[in-house]
């Protein structure tokens, strides 16, 4: 069996541990270079996550490659089902090819007529600062749906469906539904509802305009000026993920999704805002989180206990400086 290993952003010591589990079950491995053909591999090895998993995506040019995603001290993601200290027990069956792949569809995001762009989760067009209101208008297959003003607006796929959709008010759509979600965030007129649109529609917010520059922000991560419009439809091929077990995407983790976001219903906002802070960038120093969010240090500090104490997220020393603490995502069990 051979594999390829994507892990930009992993402390070393966590790519040579990977390599010594490999080596020791016979399996080759190389570095993966997202941009450059498939080389014959089984499947890519994607250490860092969701957050992992999405940047990958990003880069890659051939999906048809399946990509078995790995947490780093957490595990029960929608994209990445398993920790690395657990993969050595999975290692065998990986290697006799007893695992599943799902097809995970993704949105092309076409900003101002440009190249589509892929998304996993979702796309979301905000104005460049908070506390500033977008006009836009929706169209979907080039009819009008309606012209809104609000803080944004969400299109989500069934995968982002249980991410910033889900804190938004956005509907939970199962993985299995053809469909894509949009959400109007904060809309002024308080009858606006989400919409649940076929995945064979184009999704189409024109007209967009701002006191400020508006962005796209694709899964999360990348950031994209927006001057008029932003088209979204199905992208072909979809991402193709490894599964190893059931679980992950299973409705018992839609439903443990529920849970959080009943709990994040009580929730400050400050709270909310860390919360899903690192859900997206994934771990973080104090430093970085204070950065991010622009939340005042006792803010900060409160909100961290607050998300500590109740077992959302939490927190381990840094293996590349000691002094530092890193926060993250607790497993949802």
């Amino acid at each position: 069996m051979k594999v390829s290993v994507y892990a930009p952003d992993a402390p070393e010591q966590s790519v040579r541990r990977l390599r010594r589990m490999l080596e020791l079950e016979g399996v080759q491995s190389r570095a993966a270079k997202p941009r450059a053909k498939p080389a014959g591999e089984d499947c890519v090895l994607v250490l860092g996550g969701d957050k992992g998993v999405r940047e990958y995506f990003h880069k890659a040019p051939d999906t048809s490659v399946p990509v078995l995603g790995l947490g780093e001290g957490e595990s029960g993601g929608m994209l990445a089902q398993t920790d690395i200290r657990d993969l050595a027990s999975d290692l065998p069956r990986l290697r006799r090819g007893r695992y599943s792949v799902q097809e995970v569809p993704r949105l092309g995001v076409a900003i101002d007529g440009g190249e589509a762009r892929p998304a996993l989760n979702d796309a979301a067009v905000f104005p460049s600062r908070s506390a500033m209101l977008m006009e836009h208008t929706l169209r979907v297959n080039g009819q009008d749906v309606w012209h809104d003003s609000g803080d944004g607006v969400i299109v989500s796929t069934p995968m982002g469906s249980s991410a910033y959709s889900m804190s938004a008010g956005g509907p939970m759509i199962f993985q299995e539904s053809r469909v894509f979600g949009v959400i109007s965030v904060n809309s002024l007129d308080i009858t606006r509802r989400p919409l649940v649109v076929s995945d064979g529609s184009v999704i189409e917010m024109g007209d967009i305009s701002s006191q400020l520059h508006c962005e796209a922000v694709i899964d999360g991560i990348a950031r994209h000026p927006v001057k008029k419009s932003v088209s979204c439809s199905l992208m072909q091929p979809p991402a193709r993920i490894v599964r190893l077990r059931d679980d992950s995407a299973s409705i018992t983790a839609l439903a443990r999704k529920v849970d959080l976001a009943a709990e994040l219903l009580r929730m400050p906002p400050s709270s909310k805002l860390l919360l899903k802070t690192l859900e997206y960038e994934g771990a973080l120093t104090q430093r970085d989180l204070a950065s991010r969010t622009m939340l005042p240090p006792r803010t900060l500090r409160l909100s961290l206990r607050h998300l500590l104490d109740g077992g959302y997220v939490k927190r381990r020393v840094s293996a590349r400086d000691g002094r530092q603490r890193i926060y993250e995502i607790a497993g949802l069990e």
